[in-house]
């Protein structure tokens, strides 16, 4: 049974999901359509049941994206346009553009009507005409102090479908949804917008202030003087302040690069948000009534600081006015909580802040020429959020009192160079007995200090929740962070940073939940990070360099971004995803485990691999290891003798040998002489079925032909004795010259304990064939084995597999969690390899006459195809994953844009 309802209370309502066992069933949050399935839907109730002739194909293209994938905006659209030719078409799309009055706005809009309560349909005009894009907890300052019941409305309009939260935390409303609120709000009073209670257009709202309309209904303005037409502004407008004295009920006010003139004292007092975006004067006018003010925007501004302040910004040559002349009674700013001040070109110091006490939030990025944040910042004891990114010249910072901050972004600040001056808590080290002065700038001592322990550290407010360092010339030798005293901090980014190694420091964070290094290019090497992560990102375009990933068992199941076809080819390991390593370097035990033997000659010859976005690479012959599956690639068409059972062509068929010892996996060998194929195994007596990609792409072995020869690990439900097996090999673009035979060898366990087993690490990794491979299962019930499924979400599988798989198969979950290590006991079985009913491990046969003397193997000739020839489908999915990897980036930014306590 499915439920659908775009009221999500009623699912908690029926107690579907509280129960004292865990429901077989799920909640999903419906997406849009994409743009086959949404034309399918619009054509389907426009033209019934029949096709769209060619003339319509342009304008049908048109109206399907006006609906982005709303399915309710889809079928009401597609009806009103049945039957109707294609100049009806273009005159209706036209008309969407210009009237809201649209059946899809009728339709909508009985949403909108069912909200119960007048504060929740204020709040959606609100959102829907002045604050959909931007940051929750921003709007829901400014909106509070409107005496608008924030929390419970943007709950309720979740509720109703009318509202969602970004990623980035960010309020998102469908278009259609937003232009029927501003519909609504349009209908106050359709020909007179300075009746209406809300201005948004840039137009309107210059026509309406041009012609000084009388707009005490008004509570809230918008005009952007960069939008306007040109033929708007043929001569010179100046906004005279008089004007806003006739809008008493004024709340929410932007007049971005507006030009002023008048006294600010005819600003509305009711004002809660101010925006003046290129605000030509150096300092704030003192005039302007601020006793309601909670947000403040002065961003790409001439502001120069905040020390002195003038009675008119338009007379700058008469005396400074200091804040301190001012009433002792009376905080200029004391209702402040945001102040916004970036891309302010002529502000060097951050000082005089006694007169905010309210202040919450601080912004004050891209400031290229601001030097300080003086001592007053630590009289804010309710801060708690400090945006800084790209201050690159900040040479003096003061965090130490700081007890309430939650969130700290510092990007762009370039704190890898010792010249920040550390005051109060932000220590620097002792070297040589020299007792370093916490006043004295980092780059006077550094002089003293050895070479080897020329670092500073910076100790940041214990109370942080969310902190940003990318971007900053970081080193691992000399990172400056000491992280001991963040007990409560959950997301950390350091990405764009020059670390070869995550820093030791991170490892104690015990609540972190995201960590971010992305595009840290010297990252090589991630050893235990801290097992309470949710999100753990290393996305770079120069993943190569990465060798190695180590994960403690204890581990939580995480979200994890890593480029998989970029990593190196000749050596890397992610336990628990795959790892690489030379045949010459595998232990002697684990390839007697697998009954790989006399296989020494592969350690002379060499292989060339291609990787996405990089030159082919020449190294020596590798093991890879994913999936519980060992595989390794070579030059020849000869498989071992003692892969028994074969057959000519891309498949073969065979019956597991009943058996006192129970089968444990089995050698599946290959000849080709094209791409590297998907590996399709059906174990039709049980009904199981693997697809299996390799995580290479392409080998080139220096020989017309390759063979690949595999180990398949099972565990004791997954293969008995009796059971019928098919191999089948399959390539995503042809069907010609895949295989030019196969072979199979089935492996039993002997049941000897005693001895170690060389397997066991293998065993134990989580996403294998006999542990965890649950985010790898289709709906009916095959499993694709690929890295792509670990780095990417969602619940279609890529077009590719579509040969493979139905058209109509999903994954039975739309996440995929990472978990390195299995929680349990390894359940396959054995791990003495002798093979019994079959064949025991003999010489390897290369030729039907002689055995190979491995000294006389030659090495690796010249490549038998360049990149070029090679037929890949690399391109198709590098473009997939990339699109994969910037949703999953949002996952992190969301963290450092919200600003929650």
């Amino acid at each position: 049974m499915v439920i659908t309802t775009n009221d999500a209370w009623l699912t908690e309502s029926c107690a579907l999901f509280k129960v004292a066992i865990k429901p077989m069933h799920a909640k999903h949050l419906l997406q849009g359509l994409d743009k086959h399935e949404a034309q399918q839907l619009f054509c389907f109730h426009a033209f019934r049941p029949n096709h769209p002739k060619a003339c319509y194909k342009e304008v049908l293209e048109r109206l399907v994206e006006y609906c982005q994938g709303h399915p309710l905006a889809l079928q009401v659209l597609g009806k009103s346009l049945y039957n109707r030719d294609v100049v009806y078409w273009e005159e209706h799309m036209e008309l969407l553009k210009k009237d809201n009055g649209s059946p899809i706005n009728n339709v909508l809009r009985k949403s909108f009507e069912s909200l119960s309560s007048k504060n929740d349909k204020e709040l959606f005009k609100y959102i829907a005409c002045f604050f959909v894009g931007m940051d929750r907890d921003f709007t829901e300052t400014i909106l509070k102090a409107c005496d608008i019941k924030i929390r419970s409305g943007i709950m309720n309009l979740t509720d109703k479908c009318l509202l969602s939260i970004g990623h980035n935390n960010t309020l998102m409303m469908h278009r259609l949804i937003q232009e029927m609120g501003r519909f609504v709000v349009h209908q106050e009073s359709p020909d007179k917008p300075w009746k209406r209670s809300r201005l948004w257009c840039n137009e309107e709202s210059f026509k309406v202030l041009k012609q000084k309309r009388s707009m005490g209904n008004l509570l809230g303005l918008t005009l952007d003087m960069r939008m306007l037409k040109k033929e708007l502004l043929s001569g010179s407008f100046e906004l005279k302040t008089n004007i806003l004295s006739k809008m008493d009920n004024l709340m929410l006010l932007q007049l971005n690069y507006v030009k002023v003139q008048g006294s600010y004292e005819n600003f509305s007092k009711e004002l809660r948000w101010l925006c003046m975006h290129g605000f030509p004067s150096k300092y704030i006018p003192s005039d302007l009534p601020t006793d309601n003010l909670v947000a403040l925007d002065m961003s790409y501004s001439n502001i120069e600081s905040f020390i002195n302040f003038y009675s008119n910004p338009q007379l700058e040559n008469r005396e400074k006015q200091s804040i301190g002349s001012r009433a002792k009674d009376k905080k200029l700013l004391g209702s402040l909580k945001i102040l916004n001040l970036s891309f302010c070109g002529g502000l060097r110091s951050l000082v005089g802040f006694v007169e905010f006490p309210a202040l919450e939030r601080l912004i004050a990025t891209n400031c290229n020429e601001l030097l300080e944040v003086c001592e007053s910042v630590q009289e804010f004891v309710g801060l708690v959020y400090i945006d800084l990114r790209y201050c690159n010249k900040l040479e003096k910072l003061t965090m130490g009192m700081l007890k309430m901050v939650k969130t700290l972004l510092l990007d762009g600040c370039n704190l890898g160079r010792s010249q920040i001056e550390i005051k109060d808590k932000c220590k620097m080290v002792e070297a040589n007995n020299i007792g370093i002065n916490t006043k004295v700038s980092s780059s006077a001592v550094l002089e003293a200090i050895p070479s080897d322990l020329k670092f500073f550290t910076i100790s940041l407010p214990s109370s942080l929740v969310r902190l940003s360092l990318a971007n900053n010339n970081l080193y691992t030798e000399s990172f400056p962070m000491d992280f001991s005293c963040l007990s409560m901090l959950e997301a950390l980014n350091l990405d764009e940073n020059r670390i070869s190694s995550m820093p030791n420091c991170v490892r104690s964070l015990s609540r972190l939940q995201s960590l971010s290094m992305q595009h840290c290019d010297m990252l090589t090497l991630v050893e235990h990070p801290p097992t309470s992560l949710t999100f753990l990102s290393m996305y770079s375009e120069k993943m190569h360099v990465l060798r190695k990933v180590v994960f403690d068992p204890e581990m939580r199941p995480l979200n994890l971004s890593i480029p998989w076809r970029r990593l190196a080819p000749q050596l890397c390991e992610i336990e628990g995803m795959v790892k690489i390593q030379p045949m010459a370097s595998v232990e002697e035990k684990v390839l007697h485990s697998l009954c790989w033997n006399k296989l020494d000659f592969l350690n002379k010859r060499g292989v060339r691999t291609y990787s996405y976005g990089r030159d082919s690479q020449e190294h020596q012959i590798q093991m890879y290891y994913e999936f519980g599956i060992f595989s390794t690639i070579y030059g020849g068409k000869d498989m071992p003798n003692w892969i028994t059972h074969r057959s000519n062509g891309p498949s073969i068929s065979f019956t597991i040998l009943s058996s006192s010892n129970k089968p444990r996996g089995f050698n599946f060998c290959y000849v080709s002489t094209y791409q590297l194929p998907v590996i399709i195994i059906h174990n039709i007596t049980k009904n199981r079925t693997w697809i299996y990609e390799h995580c290479i792409g392409n080998v080139g072995v220096g020989e017309e032909s390759y063979t690949v020869l595999s180990h398949w690990m099972f565990r004791m439900n997954e293969m008995e004795g009796g059971d019928s097996v098919s191999i089948t090999l399959r390539n995503f673009r042809s069907y010609n010259g895949i295989a030019m035979k196969c072979g199979v060898s089935v492996v039993y366990d002997d049941g000897n304990t005693d001895e170690e087993d060389a397997l066991g690490y293998y065993k134990s990794w989580n996403h294998i064939i006999g542990g965890d491979l649950t985010g790898y299962q289709l709906t009916t019930g095959e499993y694709i084995l690929s890295i792509l499924r670990i780095t990417t979400h969602g619940i279609k599988p890529f077009m590719r597999y579509g040969k493979f798989v139905g058209d109509r198969d999903y994954y039975k979950g739309d996440e995929m969690l990472f978990t390195a290590l299995s929680q349990r006991k390894p359940a396959i079985v054995g791990h003495i390899p002798e093979e019994i009913g079959t064949s025991t491990c003999n010489d390897l046969i290369l030729n039907d006459k002689d055995e190979v003397d491995g000294d006389e193997v030659p090495v690796m000739a010249e490549v038998v195809k360049s990149e070029s020839e090679v037929e890949v489908d690399v391109e198709v999915m590098v473009e997939a994953e990339l699109e994969q990897q910037a949703k999953r980036s949002c996952i992190w930014r969301k963290w450092f844009n919200c600003t929650r306590a």
